[in-house]
C-alpha cells in the first residue's frame, strides 16, 4: 500500500458550506478536495483510498445515506461523517446503524475536528493492516522473503509485487549492504520465470577483455583459447532472469551491444553471425547515481533510460529503524540453526544500541552482528554509539532538523515504553503531529514496547 498525505473528500451541495469546511481542515494540515454531489464523489472512492468523507445528508440526485450505503458494498471500513442541517435524532440512528462513522448538525463546530483525527487514525490502522496482510500472504508463497514492516518498505513490496509478474526489466538503486540481489531474487521467485534460470553477474568482478564473452556467448575458435563453444549468461538465462549487478561499471564499449540485447531481445555469440533469440527479464542494480554519470559521460544515457523502465529505491537501514528488531532476530534465528547455538533474547541496552546505531553497511551488516552475537555471545559492540549527522555532507537545516526530531521521538518511545499518551505529555506534541511524524519517520510504537 502507497503511503501518501492523507485525503478529506467533502460533500455538500451549498457552496458556504463547502468552502468553510475546506478552510477549517486545509488550515489543519489536511488535503481536501470538495464536491458539489455524491455521484461525482465516487469516482475517487475505493479500497485503496487513504482518506475520509464528509458528505451533508440533504442532496439532490443522491443523498449521504444513499452515499454511505454505496461506500459499504466495497469498503465497510471507510469512515464516513455525515451533517445535517435538521436535528433529527432517527436520522442520526439510522445514519449510525448504517455505518456512519459520525453524525453532526449544522452549523459546523470545533467538535468535528476531533472527531476527523480519530476517523483519519483508524483509517490509517486499517489500510497499515492490509498491506501488512498482503505482505504475510506474500511471505508464504514460495521463494525469497522479504522482512520489513515500515511504510518505506511496504511501498517497496506493493511496487515489487506490482510488477513482479510481468516481462520489464527493472533498475535496483541501492546503498551496499541494502539487499539488491534478494530483491532481484524475489523479483524471479514471484514471476512465471521463477522455474527457469536466474543468472547473477557482478560486471566489475569479470575482467573486461572476457566480459563479452561471458555475456553474450563465443563461437569455438573466436579467439585465443576459445577450444569449445561457450553459453553465454543471457543464453543460459534464456526463459528466465539476468541480474547484473553493479551495471555501472559496464564497459562503455560493451554499453552499446548491451542496449542492443535489450532493444532486440537477442544476442550474437562471439565469432558467430547467428542471432539467437532471448526471452528473458534483465534486472539490473547500481549503488550509484547512474543519471548523474551519464551527464559526467560515464555512462550510456540511451542505456540508462532503457534500463530504467522500472526503478526501485532500496531504503537504508537507517532510515527504517524500526524493521531492526525484525531483521535482527530473523538473522539469529537462522544464524542458531546453522551455528547449532541456543537463541538468546536482546536485553533493553543492545536493542537501544541497535536502534542508535548508523549502519552504515546496511542489512548485511546488522546480520553480521546478529550471526557474531550468536556465534560469540558477547554483548552487541557496535562502533559510532547514537548516530550523528554527517556535518561533512551537504545537510540543509531541514535535514539536520528532521535527523534530531526523529532522534527525539525515538528516545521518548523508550522512555515510555511505547506509551502514546506518556509520550505525547512528554514531548508536549498534539495526537495528529505525533501520528504525522512517526509515519513520516517510518517508526511503530510497538517496537518501543517492553514485554513482561
Amino acid at each position: 500500500m502507497t503511503f501518501r498525505k492523507t485525503d478529506i473528500l467533502v460533500i455538500d451541495d451549498e457552496e458556504i458550506i463547502r468552502r468553510s469546511l475546506a478552510q477549517l481542515l486545509t488550515e489543519e494540515g489536511y488535503e481536501v478536495a470538495t464536491f458539489t454531489s455524491a455521484m461525482t464523489a465516487l469516482d475517487r472512492m475505493h479500497r485503496d483510498f487513504n482518506g475520509i468523507v464528509i458528505s451533508d445528508i440533504n442532496m439532490p440526485e443522491m443523498n449521504g445515506i444513499e452515499l454511505l450505503e454505496q461506500i459499504q458494498t466495497f469498503d465497510s471500513e471507510l469512515p464516513v461523517i455525515l451533517l445535517t442541517g435538521f436535528a433529527d435524532v432517527s436520522l442520526a440512528v439510522e445514519a449510525m446503524h448504517k455505518g456512519a462513522y459520525d453524525f453532526f448538525e449544522k452549523p459546523i463546530k470545533e467538535s468535528l475536528l476531533d472527531s476527523v483525527a480519530h476517523a483519519i487514525e483508524k483509517r490509517r490502522l486499517v489500510m497499515e493492516n492490509r498491506a501488512l496482510k498482503e505482505q504475510v500472504k506474500h511471505n508464504k508463497e514460495p521463494g525469497v522473503r522479504i522482512l520489513g514492516e515500515t511504510p518505506a518498505m511496504l511501498e517497496m513490496l506493493e511496487l515489487l509485487n506490482s510488477v513482479a509478474n510481468t516481462p520489464a526489466d527493472v533498475l535496483i538503486d541501492g546503498e551496499t549492504g541494502t539487499g539488491k540481489e534478494l530483491v532481484a531474487r524475489f523479483l524471479h521467485d514471484h514471476s512465471d520465470r521463477s522455474s527457469a534460470n536466474f543468472v547473477d553477474l557482478n560486471c566489475a568482478a569479470i575482467p573486461e577483455n572476457l566480459i563479452e564473452s561471458e555475456l553474450f556467448g563465443a563461437e569455438k575458435g573466436a579467439f585465443t583459447g576459445a577450444s569449445e563453444r561457450r553459453t553465454g549468461k543471457f543464453e543460459f538465462a534464456n526463459g528466465g532472469t539476468v541480474f547484473l549487478d553493479e551495471i555501472e561499471a559496464t564497459p562503455m564499449a560493451l554499453q552499446v551491444k548491451l542496449l542492443r540485447v535489450l532493444e532486440e531481445r537477442a544476442v550474437t555469440p562471439v565469432g558467430s553471425n547467428e542471432k539467437i533469440p532471448l526471452d528473458l527479464r534483465i534486472v539490473a542494480a547500481t549503488k550509484v547515481d547512474l543519471l548523474a554519470l551519464s551527464e559526467e559521460g560515464k555512462f550510456r544515457a540511451d542505456l540508462y533510460y532503457r534500463l530504467n523502465l522500472v526503478k526501485v529505491d532500496i531504503p537504508p537501514l537507517r532510515s527504517r529503524k524500526a524493521d531492526i528488531p525484525l531483521l535482527f532476530k530473523h538473522f539469529s534465528s537462522i544464524a542458531a540453526n546453522r551455528f547449532h547455538k541456543t537463541l538468546c533474547s536482546l536485553d533493553s541496552q543492545s536493542l537501544q544500541e541497535l536502534l542508535h546505531y548508523d549502519w552504515p553497511g546496511n542489512v548485511r551488516e546488522l546480520r553480521n552482528v546478529a550471526e557474531r552475537h550468536v556465534l560469540l555471545g558477547k554483548p552487541i559492540e557496535l562502533k559510532g554509539g547514537i548516530a550523528q549527522p554527517d556535518f561533512s555532507l551537504d545537510l540543509g537545516l531541514a535535514e539536520k532538523v528532521a535527523f534530531y526530531e526523529q532522534a527525539v521521538i525515538e528516545d521518548a518511545l523508550r522512555q515510555t515504553s511505547g506509551s502514546v499518551k506518556d509520550t505525547l505529555e512528554l514531548l508536549k506534541l498534539p495526537r495528529k503531529t505525533f501520528y504525522d511524524k512517526m509515519a513520516k519517520y517510518g517508526l511503530e510504537r510497538r517496537h518501543y514496547t517492553r514485554e513482561d
